[in-house]
């Protein structure tokens, strides 16, 4: 499987050579075949990884937070290049630092006389394997980083930092530092450390999504009702035709509800203004062949008014809508057909 690997390196028993003046010391150990951590490296695993290595950035001490964190200018110390493997030792490499950094006289001084101070922490992707009791570390997939350290020893576990007033002694981060590093931390790692939380989180959204989705459907369903009987009161009151839900027979009549329907299921306002408008010239139609050019009693109504006022006085329709629409577009309609199917 895959993991993020801390292990710590010293260079005792290494013979160092240092140029202070070009700021280059000579022979470091980058990586050996053993672990503090108790991980066993392969050593075609090492050797793979050494173009990996090849220019790496080196800090000082570990970021506050966890690994990857991005790191502070001033902690920047240099790079280490040349890197190569030693069989059956290890990766070593040459260490290039800034001799004008504040710590660069100490670090000079611990490599002539103390190399087992000039630790290094490597912070690596690493595919690896349990094989019996050992953890065998089988690729390094990437380099994150390596830092300089001064107590690689009191350091454990696959995340562990070494000692600073951010952690207490059993190496626990304190509660500000972990507030910290969850403030710091990015979707890669999070994908990364917690998959399990990662998609737990993913199905979640995801049926929240669906409910939401479902409920926006809805609404639009229901806005869109809304605007198709808007539309429809507008165009029957233009066309001065009565609005369903009457109980009289003259509302009955005219806006039957298979007529309603039909207008409701019209594709848009222009289909829905057609068959508005169909519906009041055969209505103005059979009120001109009931009263002739001339309205009712001398007090000349409206075709429309007059039929509803006759269809009131008797309290009968005035139409079936199947006829009207068979009806509908005939150039000359003869009275006694019309009158038939009025009645």
């Amino acid at each position: 499987m895959s993991e993020s690997l801390q292990e710590f390196i010293t260079s005792r028993g290494v013979s160092l050579r240092i140029d202070r003046a070009a700021g280059v010391i000579r022979g470091v150990k980058v990586l050996g075949l053993e672990s503090q951590n108790g991980r066993s490296y392969l050593p075609e695993a090492l050797a793979a990884a050494a173009g990996l290595y090849e220019g790496a950035k080196v800090n000082i001490n570990h970021p506050k937070t966890f690994p990857s964190a991005p790191r502070d200018y001033q902690d920047r110390l240099g790079a280490i290049h040349n890197v190569l493997l030693r069989e059956n030792e290890g990766l070593f490499a040459d260490l290039h630092f800034n001799p004008q950094h504040p710590l660069a006289g100490q670090l000079a001084w611990d490599a002539e006389h103390a190399p087992e101070n000039v630790g290094f922490s490597h912070n690596v992707v690493a595919r690896t394997a349990r094989r019996g009791e050992r953890i065998v570390v089988e690729a390094i997939t990437k380099v994150q980083s390596v830092d300089l350290v001064a107590d690689p020893a009191t350091t454990r576990g696959l995340f562990e930092v070494a000692l600073t007033p951010n952690t207490s002694a059993d190496g626990e981060l304190s509660a500000d530092a972990r507030s910290q590093a969850i403030a710091e931390l990015t979707a890669e790692e999070l994908v990364r450390l917690r998959p399990d939380l990662v998609a737990a989180v993913a199905e979640s959204l995801s049926q929240e999504n669906a409910q939401l989705r479902s409920q926006l459907d809805a609404l639009r369903a229901a806005q869109a009702v809304e605007c198709k009987l808007a539309a429809a009161g507008r165009l029957l009151a233009e066309f001065r035709l009565p609005t369903p839900g009457g109980a009289d027979a003259w509302t009955k009549a005219v806006i039957s509800e298979a007529f309603w329907q039909s207008l409701l299921a019209a594709p848009d306002e222009p289909a829905m203004r057609r068959l508005v408008e169909e519906r009041a010239n055969l209505l103005s139609a059979a009120a001109a062949i009931e009263d002739g050019p001339y309205g009712e009693g001398g007090r000349n109504p409206s075709r429309l008014e007059s039929l509803r006022l006759r269809a009131a006085r008797r309290g009968q329709p005035i139409s079936r809508d199947q006829f009207l629409v068979e009806m509908a577009g005939k150039a000359d309609v003869d009275g006694a057909e019309f009158a038939r199917a009025i009645r």
